[in-house]
């Protein structure tokens, strides 16, 4: 990330940033500041020299106690360096996660039952005019004609398909506008949100703009999201409490760590403590 370490180069000279008496080279927290995206260069820099010193603490506690590495490779075929493979033995070896039992699962479940919802199903219909904001005299036009199309359904529901093959800019005209069934996130979040405005039948009192362009939206029909059965969903709970029990071990495992290690140049608080990069 050249620009980055340009960047870098014109801030004042940090300290010396050291773990035990053993230097963390500028050169490399500069190629660390990529990984560490912030809106100020030295906010960045701090984020990343923070990383490099836990993994840093990390290795020499591994090397300590005679970790050996033992190199792991994804499904995707990629394999672990030697140093990944000292920090992932450490904190196996070193940080007992306990199993979230059935009752914990089924106490968790019933405090977020707002979580284990499927979601709800819109049937809908729309006619796009498509323009963009920037576009002045096309916007105007767009909007122009997206109100007399509007006053026309207004007066007579029924032609809806009709004007979208019509007028519709959405491949969706030729089937009269109908886009069929619709879940979140398949949308726009505007034009969800006018779905969930409305009640079946009815249609969107004013254009709906999106960065499509505005649209006419028709609400054909509605499938409300029902609770799902824990059943259901009780591997996943287990997955997410393994997960927050052992980032919780693992941040207070590393917090015990630097407390009692002499660290230099850098300051290392609650929230940077727990990241092993």
């Amino acid at each position: 990330m050249a620009c980055a370490a340009h960047t870098l180069q014109s801030l004042p000279e940090p300290s010396v940033v050291s773990v035990n008496g053993v230097a963390i080279p500028r050169d490399a927290i500069a190629r660390e500041v990529q990984h560490h995206p912030a809106p100020k260069p030295i906010a960045a820099w701090q984020s990343a020299a923070r990383a490099l010193v836990i993994r840093e603490l990390l290795l020499q506690e591994a090397r300590r106690l005679g970790i050996e590495p033992a190199p792991r490779s994804d499904e995707s075929g990629r394999r672990e360096t030697e140093e990944e493979a000292l920090v992932r033995g450490l904190i196996e070896q070193q940080v007992t996660t306990p199993e979230p039992d059935e009752a914990a699962c089924r106490r968790y479940y019933e405090q977020n039952l707002r979580r284990f919802r499927s979601q709800p199903i819109y049937a809908a219909t729309h006619i796009l005019f498509a323009v963009r904001r920037d576009q002045e005299q096309g916007y105007a036009q767009a909007q122009a004609m997206a109100a007399s199309v509007l006053a026309d359904l207004e007066a007579r529901p029924e032609r809806f398909g009709e004007l979208a093959r019509t007028y519709s800019a959405c491949p969706s005209a030729a089937q009269g506008g109908a886009l069929g069934q619709i879940t979140l996130g398949q949308t726009t979040p505007e034009f969800e949100q006018a779905l969930a405005e409305l009640t079946p039948g009815s249609t969107s009192p004013a254009p709906v703009e999106t960065r499509y362009g505005m649209h006419i939206i028709r609400l054909d029909d509605k499938i409300e999201g029902t609770e799902l059965p824990f059943e259901s969903v009780a591997d996943r709970i287990e997955d997410y409490l393994r997960e927050s029990v052992a980032n919780r071990a693992t941040a207070q495992y590393i917090a015990r760590l630097v407390s009692a290690a002499e660290i230099t140049g850098i300051t290392l608080d609650g929230a940077e403590s727990h990241r092993v990069n």
